[in-house]
């Protein structure tokens, strides 16, 4: 799993560098530097890897306050194109393996020795219990070696434009609908992925903090934005719930203002953190 392209990864990188919290990302690394064995040296398991993107994110973040990045990266994806992309991208200094694997087999990822596992834009994609799975593998590891979740870019179900149309509240409904579709990890949790996590991964007694990132597109994201509406059109259009006139208008009218207008889509980080550290 993940089943986009690199070129759909591509045209989000700047938006969900925009959305991300950088509070919650400076938390999460600072973390680690307190939790780093010198022998070891720290290691972060990226899930549903793409080209990279929570590597730069931790890379940027260090650059910005001239601190090294110490941290050996195992980026896991199902997609062999997306890893290749992915270690083509990244300089020599930094320190990576991939693995292609199915995200489904918990018990296969190589998570040894690992003190953080981190995702970006995937638990929204996965199924109550896949998530619970997870925070049982987290949890028991846990026990030897303090193993920690941060998650950014859960997709929250919200989303505003404008200027307005009719159709807007008709669309958003169909479109969570879908998000609520398999995925590839059993019934998707959707929206309902950042607040399931919170749960579960309280329950197993870990720390949990949140933070908003929501995507704020404008002008400046026009072809990221024109791709968001081909993408929710796509979507819903089989949705019995929506009348096909009135969606061919509201795509019509959203790529007419796609230039122009704004959209905000909503999406939370989550850190989650052993309590026994």
């Amino acid at each position: 799993m993940t089943g986009f392209s690199i070129d759909w990864l591509e045209l989000r990188a700047a938006a969900d560098q925009r959305a991300r919290d950088g509070e919650l990302l400076s938390r999460a690394r600072r973390w680690l530097d307190t939790d780093k064995k010198e022998a070891a040296g720290i290691t972060v398991v990226d899930l549903g890897a793409g080209t990279g993107s929570t590597l730069r994110a931790f890379a940027s973040s260090c650059a910005q306050v001239n601190h090294p990045d110490p941290i050996s990266w195992r980026l896991v994806d199902r997609d062999a194109a997306l890893l290749a992309e992915a270690k083509r991208r990244q300089s020599e200094s930094q320190r990576l393996e991939t693995f292609e694997l199915d995200l489904t087999d918990i018990a296969g990822l190589p998570l040894n020795q690992a003190q953080l596992v981190t995702a970006s834009a995937l638990f929204d994609l996965v199924s109550r219990e896949f998530i619970d799975a997870l925070a049982h593998a987290l949890h028991t590891r846990s026990q030897q070696q303090a193993l920690g979740l941060y998650a950014a870019l859960n997709y929250d179900g919200a989303t505003h434009w404008t200027p307005a149309h009719p159709q807007d509240q008709a669309v958003l409904d169909a479109f969570n609908r879908d998000q609520r579709r398999d995925k590839g990890f059993g019934v998707a949790l959707g929206p309902d992925a950042s607040a399931y996590m919170e749960r579960v991964f309280r329950e197993f007694g870990f720390m949990v903090l949140t933070a908003s990132s929501p995507w704020v597109l404008d002008g400046r994201d026009r072809e990221l934005v024109a791709a968001l509406i081909d993408g929710i059109g796509d979507a819903v259009a089989a949705d019995p719930a929506l009348n096909s006139t009135a969606l061919n208008d509201w795509l019509r009218f959203r790529k007419a203002n796609a230039a122009t207008g704004t959209c905000t889509v909503g999406h939370r980080d989550l850190l989650a953190l052993p309590k026994a550290i």
